[in-house]
């Protein structure tokens, strides 16, 4: 059993699973932020639990080009930059900008989001820098890897505004949820969620590779019906709620 073979097991292992876990997901809502409830076992602190979960998927990543055999090309370090600039600001930085003290997150939550980012790291790290052969310079100028990227940017760029929107709701430090407004959120309740969706499939499209796809169809299957919760929780939340805006599609869902 060699490494390529465990490679393409667990690759296919996580296409299946994320089907899965978009089913589980529809009826129980992930026990963390502001869903969380008892019943899921010890707790630990929020941005510790945030900072666990994120931080295998730069390391590994990382890891991957260091002991890749196709790293040599420009391609490869662009492919680099693109992925730790994204986890290493989700890692290392936006935990640490999370507001409410005293809020907990279930021990067991951070352990699956440390073991998911620790396979995906692998997955994509492992076929960008060895089993896809590498990519040549070229790649930097296929329309597939120069669509992938702005779409990977503009997904970025909505993820982040939406986040700093949150971020100055409790600017004073408070710990009560308000209703967000400006940006996207003039639309949908999730732009974070719908920012993080566009990111991936633009990764899926940039590196034209299945363990890009399976990484953008996880992050669907995690993210959307997350949005569902909240947007349900806004409006169970909020009487004066907008009615108009939807869950994660604008106009549409």
């Amino acid at each position: 059993m060699n490494d390529r073979f465990v490679f393409d097991v667990l690759l296919l292992s996580s296409l299946v699973t994320a089907a899965a876990t978009a089913v589980v997901l529809v009826f129980v809502a992930a026990p963390y932020g502001r869903h969380v409830r008892k019943g899921w076992g010890p707790t630990l602190d929020n941005r510790l639990g945030w900072v666990l979960m994120e931080a295998p998927a730069p390391l590994v990543f990382g890891l991957c080009f260091m002991v890749g055999e196709a790293r040599s090309t420009l391609t490869a370090l662009v492919f680099l930059v693109i992925w730790e600039v994204h986890y290493i600001h989700r890692s290392f930085i936006y935990p640490f900008g999370l507001r409410g003290e005293g809020k907990r997150m279930p021990i067991v939550i951070a352990g699956i989001g440390f073991l998911f980012n620790a396979l995906n790291g692998y997955l994509n790290g492992r076929w960008l820098f060895t089993f896809s052969g590498g990519y040549s310079n070229l790649w930097l100028l296929d329309v597939k890897f120069v669509a992938g990227v702005l779409i990977f940017v503009a997904g970025f760029t909505i993820n982040r505004q939406a986040d700093r929107t949150l971020r100055r709701l409790r600017e004073n430090g408070g710990s009560k949820y308000a209703v967000p407004s400006g940006g996207m959120y003039r639309w949908i309740s999730c732009p974070n969620y719908f920012g993080e969706i566009v990111e991936w499939i633009g990764w899926a499209i940039a590196t034209w590779s299945l363990a890009g796809l399976a990484f953008a169809v996880w992050t669907a299957a995690n993210l959307v019906p997350r949005a569902r919760s909240h947007h349900q929780w806004y409006r169970e939340s909020f009487a004066d709620y907008p009615q108009d805006r939807k869950a994660l599609v604008p106009r549409l869902w």
